[in-house]
């Protein structure tokens, strides 16, 4: 179950989440790419005989595989970093929570909501992703980059807050 639904207070539901981008991992996945290459290289290599000692087939293969191993685990630590992240709007509150072993939270009632800031550079405004920074009422501004879907994550919160403010829908 996630940190979000866990804390959810009574009469409260979740309206919106969102996470970090695919983006996140594409470093990530470049790396373990060229770990792959090198690694299967160095695998074929040794299986293939071409080489002049016979311990160097070994120290290849081996070799190899640790790439691959290495390779993986870079690709995984980024998914978990990913998937550590939930941010979500309730018809009570902006919840953001960032990471896995150690947790950093935002809990803010849309009452204390002042703004919500979106920042993206071309690369995100082409591929759905920026930095958002809540600020609340006497609280710090902290920025969280390459949250999905950012502009849509400040619709719904200013969409909460005007529900919030006119519960009737009466202008």
């Amino acid at each position: 179950m996630s940190y979000v639904q866990q804390n959810l207070n009574p009469g409260e539901s979740v309206l919106y989440t969102t996470h970090l981008h695919w983006i996140v991992l594409f470093r990530s996945i470049f790396v373990d790419a060229v770990f792959s290459v090198a690694g299967l290289s160095l695998i074929a290599w040794a299986v293939a005989g071409k080489h002049t000692e016979r311990g160097e087939a070994q120290a290849a293969g081996i070799a190899g595989v640790t790439l691959l191993i290495f390779g993986g685990i870079i690709l995984a630590i980024a998914a978990v970093r990913r998937n550590a992240t939930e941010m979500a709007v309730t018809n009570k509150r902006v919840i953001i929570k960032v990471g896995w072993l150690t947790k950093r939270t935002i809990e803010l009632f849309l009452s204390k909501v002042e703004s919500v800031e979106v920042q993206q550079s071309v690369a995100g405004r082409v591929f759905g992703f920026g930095s958002i920074t809540v600020r609340g009422t006497g609280g710090t501004n902290e920025p969280f980059t390459h949250v999905a879907n950012p502009l849509e994550f400040r619709r719904q919160v200013q969409h909460q807050i005007e529900e919030h403010v006119n519960p009737s829908g009466a202008q």
